[in-house]
């Protein structure tokens, strides 16, 4: 990474998660490695789960927010963000989030997710997880891959920002094909968000064009 990099202070991230926490994981060993200039000062989780013992292992502050307690979308959302801005996170993942929330405006071109499939194939409201892969493979689809992209109020929307692509093998069942998919994001997720922290990644007319 630039050198100039370096002399800022480390990037820091809210991960929003609802399940094993994986992404999450690959984040921090990546940080820890020295691969990404960041920290993750706070982690939520929408429902109890093993992300959260596993965030609690890796001495992340973690906490539950689980949309039932409130009694609407934007009310959890401002939950969520409400705590989010008191650790002062610049970026906001989302990483196997299953809940809706709603972005507010100061958050716009803050939120990132990751996809498991190319955008805008397989996407939107129900395509998560191995119900993605199981369409990749009932389609008869030749590559599939994963999308990084900013979040606004749709699912799976946004401009796009890295995408990369993996092989579907004709004896391929949802479970291989995941193992592929998950391998590519363990690396395009932490680049997107290297490049956002190093002020790379600008928004024009609903492109994201990386600068040099």
């Amino acid at each position: 990474m630039p050198e100039d990099s370096l002399s800022k202070p480390p990037l820091r991230l809210a991960v929003l998660i609802s399940g094993g926490g994986s992404t999450m994981v690959n984040l921090q060993e990546k940080i820890l490695a020295g691969e990404l200039h960041a920290t993750i000062p706070l982690v939520i989780a929408s429902r109890e789960c093993t992300g959260l013992q596993r965030a609690g292992e890796l001495k992340i502050e973690a906490q539950n927010i689980a949309p039932k307690s409130f009694s609407s979308t934007l009310e959890f959302s401002d939950a969520v963000f409400s705590e989010i801005r008191k650790v002062d996170a610049e970026l906001v993942l989302l990483a196997g989030y299953l809940s809706k929330i709603i972005i507010p405006g100061d958050f716009a071109n803050r939120v990132m997710n990751i996809h498991p499939s190319l955008i805008p194939a397989f996407c939107g409201k129900g395509m998560y997880g191995h119900h993605v892969h199981d369409a990749v493979i009932a389609r008869g689809c030749k590559v599939s891959g994963c999308t990084v992209h900013f979040c606004d109020n749709e699912y799976d929307h946004g401009p796009i920002i890295l995408q990369q692509t993996v092989p579907v093998d004709s004896d391929d069942t949802a479970d291989a094909l995941a193992k592929r998919v998950q391998a590519a994001e363990c690396e395009t997720y932490p680049e997107a968000v290297r490049l956002f922290g190093e002020g790379r990644l600008n928004v024009k007319h609903g492109r994201v064009q990386i600068s040099d």
